[in-house]
């Protein structure tokens, strides 16, 4: 096995996985680089356990390779890819200390006792148990023994480190402050990390970049930044945040490089999205980038807005309203507002009331429309 050092990169190439006739995984294509934290987004069943299972060697491939650097490592069983892995319910041995349950990955593989105790203090300390290491897991909290189980993962010095969904057995407070630990734990050791979620924040906070996931194929590869402001597809869209979806007849070239986009006497400006080229993305698959009928004003497109990008108050490209729910965030309220494309969700940040009326903003940046080819249910090739 090569050491941490020596790794430069994870290489997938066109990983699939069926069950009988469900294709669980298709075609994934990715390079993961060292040092780099990757995760895999979706919804349950979109196929991003089946991908961590199938890199760790817990479930074998239909088809596709798996190489780090120039080694074909698909081959070979779980215990000889030497990746670290980080369950969801952490897996740990109820009957051993926090000492031993962090070794035992170390004296599986034979090293002498003193080199064991010397790479478990120094995990102790990474993680900032000390004080622990001679508790069973019961003694400890759901954020101490998810620490343990990444302890555990590091300890092993391994090229890759594998996390399925550690923090979703968490409360949210918890979530949060291991989330913050999670990163600065990857920063600390530098070991590349694949992390299934099907929490946007979680990857938007963890990840330098996201695979984004739907049955079992991606749909866009990215930078959290890219995802956040220009997802390539309404699955996308839908996924990282975007709420108000809205189907318009048509999108005119309007100056600047926007379109107007018209449906039953409203008419507002907004950006086409041409769904190929992007950064980070690579270029899009069959059927994605059908725009232009659209831009030229000769099919339906249908817009994606997230309500944060919204605001209420005076100013162009604007819609009228009334509320008729207003949920108090703290800072800020969400607001559904009836307005005549439908139904509207919004942040805003001044105090209102159901029945009011209220005029929305809606930033023709921030208004991406989508042609029928990517509004639909369709493919992203990976990118590297």
């Amino acid at each position: 096995m090569a050491a941490p050092h020596d790794f430069e990169a994870l290489h997938l190439d066109r990983l699939t996985r069926r069950f009988h006739n469900h294709a669980a995984l298709t075609d994934l294509t990715l390079t993961v680089r060292r040092g780099e934290f990757v995760a895999l987004l979706g919804p349950s069943g979109c196929g991003k356990s089946t991908a961590l299972n199938c890199i760790a060697g817990l479930l074998p491939l239909t088809s596709g390779e798996i190489r780090l650097d120039d080694r074909r490592i698909d081959t070979l069983p779980p215990e000889d890819r030497g990746f670290g892995m980080v369950f969801q319910n952490y897996a740990l041995f109820p009957h051993m200390t926090v000492r031993r349950n962090i070794g035992f990955g170390l004296l599986m593989r034979g090293l002498p006792k003193a080199a064991i105790r010397a790479e478990v203090e120094q995990a102790l300390a990474l993680v900032q148990l000390q004080a622990h290491g001679d508790k069973l897991p019961g003694q400890l909290s759901g954020g101490q023994q998810q620490r343990v189980a990444i302890a555990r993962a590091v300890a092993v010095n391994p090229p890759l480190i594998l996390m399925d969904e550690p923090l979703s057995n968490l409360d949210a407070k918890l979530r949060l402050e291991m989330r913050h630990e999670i990163r600065r734990i990857h920063h600390q050791v530098r070991r590349s990390t694949i992390y299934v979620t099907h929490d946007q924040e979680e990857a938007l906070a963890l990840a330098d970049r996201i695979v984004v996931m739907q049955d079992g194929v991606v749909q866009q590869i990215g930078t959290p930044q890219e995802l956040y402001a220009r997802p390539l597809n309404l699955n996308v869209a839908r996924f990282m945040g975007y709420r108000n979806i809205l189907h318009f007849d048509a999108a005119v070239p309007a100056s600047g490089g926007l379109v107007r986009l018209q449906k039953a006497g409203v008419s507002l400006l907004g950006t086409l999205q041409a769904g190929v080229g992007q950064a980070g993305v690579g270029q899009a698959g069959p059927g994605q980038a059908g725009l232009g009928q659209a831009g030229s004003g000769s099919g339906p497109v249908t817009v994606a807005i997230r309500p944060n990008d919204i605001r209420a108050g005076d100013g162009p490209n604007g819609i009228e309203g009334r509320v008729v729910e207003a949920e108090y965030c703290g800072a800020d309220y969400l607001v559904d507002v009836d307005t005549p494309l439908g139904l509207l969700h919004a942040v805003v940040h001044q105090p209102v009331r159901e029945g009011e009326a209220l005029r929305l903003v809606l930033p023709p940046d921030r208004v991406l429309a989508y042609g029928a080819a990517a509004a639909a249910p369709s493919v992203a090739l990976a990118a590297e």
